[in-house]
């Protein structure tokens, strides 16, 4: 967690960053849009569900609450699936689950028929989507890493602010079932996003020395070696308890400005204020955290982040107005889209790509806990105090706290006692790289025009996507 990994991918293939990548950058923009957007889309439904069963609010929150469970919780499933099978053909059932999910909800005669429906399955599917595609974006990109997390991440904010408006129109034009129909054939798009998740493939000479070690990592469906990780526990941890606060202000803030008086309209536009602001915010922040002095450091602008969003909570709960209410709305915007952009990039530097897939899904379990106690906690305080002023102050110690655990664990705890034994690796995967390249340099001698030729035509010998194999020199 002191510095970056190294990362050659699970078959010691380079990353491309780039050529098909930007491909697989665009599947994985589209899934996280789905994967985080949908549970909120899907709430533009509520009210109709409420008249149709004759149940209450609380009733059809469970819908989200249970798409968000099923997203977060099924982490270690996604990371076995994966392991087994593979991220592509997961995708492809997942996106499968999705549009299933969704279109037999449109004919359910109960609302626990739609949990099953469009709250299990279709948040299965999601989460068969979700994971694998980042672990895709993980391989393809390793310099360019932080800007393509940062991309991807825009995801969220651009089909919320997509989703919502469009889940109004279809209610409008075709009522809860026809909306519900409408949008599974809608999440069939997230299989043609797995279909666009080609693994890379290892040069020919490569794949001889490296097949022993691949079937020795391929047996571990769940790798919990992560977990002697230090820098991994502290960040689980932290992202733990970040996520017990860091939703809580987006689900308040509309009915904060409704208790202030003002109407429905203008309070359902901070969201699109922020949403606006998130859009723009994310990929920014990628691109920051690849700059050369910043990325070694990414795990600090990372509790930077999560320090100015809880400093951003504190000083939501001071707003009496609608004026306070936008500000906070744009500086929750930006704190809000950095952590988007930073929380999986981090991940990835601690674990490194070998280990993701794993680390990933371990992670996302733990946080599905705090997901399901932040919100209803802090519903439980509002109703006991009655003001929102306590809420955002809880939700803005307990994000502060977190960036805390997370600095302070890495500066004290982890930075200071990895720094030799990471130098000896260091030094021992140098050792065996030069053994290699003299092994692969007696072993690949060819005429000299055929080398100069080959070294002119690829002066860096990245990963190769597997369509053609004919076509390499």
């Amino acid at each position: 967690m002191g510095a970056v990994v190294a990362d050659d991918g699970p078959s010691g293939v380079k990353a491309p960053d780039g050529g098909w990548g930007w491909a697989v950058l665009f599947g994985c923009f589209i899934i996280t849009g789905f994967s985080y957007a949908f549970p909120k889309a899907v709430s533009v439904f509520f009210k109709e569900l409420i008249r149709e069963f004759g149940i209450g609010y609380s009733d059809t929150a469970w819908i989200s609450s249970i798409l968000l469970a099923m997203l977060y919780g099924t982490g270690p499933l996604c990371s076995v699936c994966v392991n087994r099978f593979g991220c592509r053909p997961v995708m492809l059932v997942g996106g499968l689950f999705a549009s299933m999910g969704m279109v037999i909800a449109s004919f359910c005669t109960s609302i626990v028929q739609i949990y099953l429906t469009a709250g299990v399955i279709t948040g299965l599917g999601l989460a068969l989507n979700f994971q694998p595609s980042l672990i895709m974006l993980n391989r393809y990109f390793d310099k360019r890493r932080p800007l393509a997390n940062g991309l991807s991440a825009a995801g969220s904010p651009v089909f919320l602010c997509a989703l919502s408006p469009l889940g109004q129109i279809l209610q409008h034009e075709y009522g809860w079932r026809g909306g519900f129909l409408i949008l599974g054939g809608m999440l069939l798009n997230c299989c043609v996003c797995g279909a666009l998740m080609r693994p890379l493939e290892p040069p020919k000479k490569a794949e001889a020395t490296k097949e022993p070690a691949e079937k020795k990592v391929k047996k571990k469906l769940l790798d919990f070696s992560v977990f002697k990780d230090g820098g991994f526990v502290i960040y689980t941890l932290a992202a733990s308890i970040m996520v017990l606060g860091l939703f809580v202000p987006p689900v308040f803030v509309v009915s904060y400005a409704k208790d202030l008086g003002y109407q429905d309209t203008n309070a359902a536009f901070l969201l699109t204020i922020l949403g606006f602001i998130d859009i723009f915010a994310r990929p920014i922040c990628g691109m920051v955290a690849g700059l050369k002095w910043v990325r070694p450091r990414c795990v600090y602008l990372f509790s930077f982040a999560m320090i100015f969003n809880g400093f951003t909570d504190l000083m939501g709960s001071m707003s009496a107005d609608y004026t306070g209410l936008v500000v906070f709305c744009i500086f929750f915007g930006i704190s809000y889209g950095m952590v988007g952009a930073l929380q999986f990039e981090v991940l990835m530097a601690i674990v490194g790509t070998q280990k993701f897939s794993s680390a990933i899904g371990l992670v996302l379990l733990a946080e599905a806990v705090a997901v399901l106690i932040g919100p209803p906690s802090a519903g439980k305080l509002l109703d006991a105090t009655g003001r929102y002023m306590f809420v955002f102050i809880i939700a803005g110690i307990e994000v502060t706290t977190s960036a805390l655990v997370l600095a302070s664990g890495n500066f004290f705890c982890i930075k200071k006692k990895s720094e030799e034994p990471h130098t000896k690796e260091e030094a021992s995967e140098r050792e065996e790289l030069n053994k290699s390249e003299n092994k692969t340099s007696e072993d690949a001698k060819v005429d000299s025009i055929e080398v100069e030729q080959f070294l002119k035509d690829e002066p860096e010998k990245n990963g190769e996507v597997v369509t053609n194999p004919e076509t390499c020199v």
